[in-house]
Order: C-alpha cells, then sequence, then structure tokens
C-alpha cells in the first residue's frame, strides 16, 4: 500500500512510518519544515514538505493521488495557542479530509483525542482543543467518499509498547503508549472493515490485531 501521513514528525506518526516501512508499505509523511526530513528518511518515509495552514485542497490533493490510504496526525502541540488549534487541529484536518476527496483516496484513518467533541464547553487552552477535535471528527463523519475511521486514544505515554490495548466505542479514560498507538493505527489502515466506526484506545488485555479484529464490521 501507499500511505501518506498528515503531520510526518510527530511522536505517534514517526512510529508508525516506521512499522509500514517495516511491513513493506511505501509511507509519505507531510511535513512543515526540511530540517525534519531525515528524521522520516530513517523512519523509511519519504518527507513532503507542505504547510497544511496555508496549503490549497488542491496542492494536498495532488500529495496524495496515488494512494490508497491517508492518516491524520498532524496536532498544533502542547506548547500552542488557541489559534492553532483551530489552524491546525481542526482547519488542517478538515482540509486533509476534503483533499483526500479530491484525490480519490477513500481509506481516510484520524488521530483524534479521547473528550473530542464540538459541544464542549469551557475557555481553557485544552477545551479549545478538544472542540476543534470534536468539529474536524464531526465533519470527517459527514463525507460520504471516505471510508473513515476515527481513533481517540487515551492519555499519552512514552512507557515501550506492550502490544495489549483496549480498543471501543467507549474505554473509559486511561493511558496508553504511543508505540501501541502506532501499532493500532497501523492495524486500523489495513482493515477498512473497521470504516465508520469512532473508537477509544487505552492500554488493556488484547494484543493489537486481536482488538482490531473484534471491532471490524461491527
Amino acid at each position: 500500500m501507499r500511505i501518506v501521513i498528515a503531520g510526518g514528525h510527530g511522536q505517534i506518526a514517526l512510529r508508525l512510518e516506521r512499522l509500514l516501512a517495516a511491513r513493506g508499505d511505501e509511507v509519505a509523511g507531510i511535513i512543515r519544515k526540511a530540517e525534519q526530513a531525515d528524521d522520516l528518511r530513517q523512519a523509511g518515509a519519504e518527507p513532503v514538505v507542505l504547510d497544511l495552514e496555508s496549503a490549497s485542497v488542491d496542492e494536498v490533493a495532488e500529495r496524495l493521488r496515488g494512494a490508497d490510504a491517508a492518516v491524520f496526525a498532524a496536532g498544533a502541540g502542547p506548547g500552542s495557542g488557541a489559534t492553532r488549534k483551530e489552524t491546525v487541529d481542526k482547519a488542517a484536518a478538515v482540509l486533509f479530509a476534503d483533499a483526500a476527496v479530491r484525490a480519490g483516496v477513500r481509506r481516510f484513518v484520524v488521530v483524534s483525542s479521547m473528550g473530542a467533541d464540538p459541544r464542549h464547553e469551557g475557555d481553557e487552552i485544552f477545551d479549545v482543543y478538544l472542540r476543534a477535535k470534536g468539529e474536524a471528527d464531526a465533519y470527517v463523519r459527514g463525507l460520504d467518499a471516505l471510508d473513515w475511521t476515527i481513533l481517540r486514544p487515551g492519555q499519552l505515554t512514552d512507557d515501550a509498547g506492550t502490544g495489549l490495548v483496549r480498543l471501543e466505542a467507549g474505554t473509559g479514560r486511561g493511558p496508553v503508549p504511543r508505540d501501541d498507538v502506532a501499532a493500532v493505527l497501523a492495524e486500523l489502515v489495513d482493515t477498512p472493515a473497521t470504516a465508520g466506526l469512532t473508537l477509544e484506545l487505552i492500554s488493556g488485555s488484547a494484543p493489537v490485531s486481536v482488538a482490531v479484529k473484534s471491532v471490524a464490521g461491527n
């Protein structure tokens, strides 16, 4: 498969790129800064320099043409303000989804956040973030031209992955290593029967492949 990842230099994205490249997929990662390119090459991915905050739908669609799947893993990051939650976590996700539709890429996986909700209340930066993610998720869910799956991990950690997770429509809160999030994403990309599902993910007791198969087709 050829898979294009938005936010290609993110912590989860780099892990995902390594996994996909190791299994023989062709991977491209969209990055904002040219100096990030070597990190992607080391992960086995082709770097594509493009700023999703200023690019047009056509420019993004051009980079997506010929792909079998697209993964939105971009984020404004913990140090960013409310404005970039809107321009990256929401607007860039919408742009990437529209570009996938234009490029004819049906399989579309989103890395969202537990608690994402367009009606989430509050004025703190994290509240803005959860609203932005929720609005982006709602937009993607409204696109019939995409076979979308939305993944909402719990509290992300840098602990070594265990390969054991809990993946359901509602898991309740809990931590999950970024390693395991990447492993689940790699499996979801390859499992189109999970299209139409919004899934929460935390550490658990089911092997990743078993957890994904158990929700596929639900």
